[in-house]
């Protein structure tokens, strides 16, 4: 008797071109998200968020000026009318500067005038423009409703990769997207950086990063469980992930070029946007590897997820025909 012999395994790869092993340290990978995770809700949940007047209340005016002035220049000069905890921002110049403080104990219909006198200098006349004031009630209104989008995007996104893909990949796919959300925050948190509008866009902006390169993955990886026969799972998705990296590598070294250069060339408005979305696409490019397919993996995702099964009737009448 002759032993059976195993069918040939058929990768899309060149010879050349080694499958990288990705899912030999998804244990440990996976031990390193666990912490990362603890860590970052710990943090959250002891030093919370530093939130920015866009979600606590205040109040925001710009301010053009005749001459340079320095930051700290207008801090004191507010600070001695009565303004207090002020924050000031260039915006791309020296002479338009962005001002933020709480809400204050003024009323509204004085605040502008007020306010006009207060930011005016020695020499340098100072114009007041686009005065925004929030309260604190709207203010938390919105941080609900952020959170609330949030949430409501990452359930449209695991019903749609259900329909498109797979459950088990769907479901590794929304626990990328929570890790990359917590860990952004959990930095945030660590540092005390402040947390706006600003930063919120670009945690979004990372979700649909992430989600992304989760699609990229896993179309490869049904593509490649339909065509490669002989092969384990592992092996299969160690396939897809090395015939991907190269366009991963690509696709985020590109987003870093750019959001480092508005990190150092877009001032202070985009300075914490671009800081979060830096942060975003190294967690989103290794938790779209190591969270998402080997959470798929764990899951014990095979072959047959991807094959069009056959209905029982229509095999019957199949069989039937004369």
């Amino acid at each position: 008797m002759t032993k059976a012999t195993q069918p040939e395994k058929q990768y899309s790869t060149s010879e050349s071109e080694r499958i990288i092993p990705f899912m030999k340290i998804a244990k440990p990978a996976a031990i390193i998200s666990i912490l990362i995770t603890l860590a970052s809700l710990f943090f959250i949940g002891y030093k919370g968020l530093n939130l920015g007047l866009d979600f606590t209340g205040g109040i925001a005016a710009e301010v053009t000026y005749q001459k340079a002035v320095e930051p700290e220049q207008l801090i004191q000069t507010l600070e001695s009318a009565g303004f207090k905890h002020t924050v000031v921002q260039t915006l791309g110049s020296n002479t338009d500067l962005l001002v933020r403080m709480p809400v204050q104990e003024i009323k509204v219909e004085d605040l502008n005038n007020t306010l006009s006198k207060a930011v005016q200098l020695p020499n340098n006349t100072g114009t007041l423009h686009k005065v925004d004031s929030v309260g604190g009630q709207v203010g938390n209104e919105l941080y609900l409703r952020s959170a609330g989008a949030v949430a409501l995007a990452l359930l449209l996104m695991l019903i749609y990769v259900t329909i498109r893909f797979e459950f088990k990949i769907a479901m590794g796919a929304i626990l990328s997207l929570f890790h990359d959300i917590i860990a952004i925050l959990g930095i945030f948190a660590l540092m005390q950086w402040p947390f706006d509008l600003t930063v919120l866009a670009a945690v979004l902006a990372v979700i649909g990063f992430s989600l992304n390169d989760n699609i990229v993955v896993s179309d490869r990886i049904r593509e490649n469980f339909r065509k490669i026969r002989g092969a384990t799972p592992t092996e299969v998705i160690n396939s897809a992930l090395t015939e991907t990296l190269r366009r991963t590598f690509h696709t985020s070294m590109t987003l870093t070029l750019v959001v480092v250069a508005m990190m150092i060339l877009g001032g202070d408005g985009l300075h914490w946007f671009s800081v979060a979305m830096f942060v975003g696409i190294f967690v989103g490019t290794y938790s779209s590897i190591y969270i998402g397919t080997a959470f798929a993996l764990w899951r014990g995702i095979n072959r047959q997820d991807f094959l069009v099964q056959v209905k029982p009737e229509f095999e019957e009448e199949h069989h039937n025909i004369p």
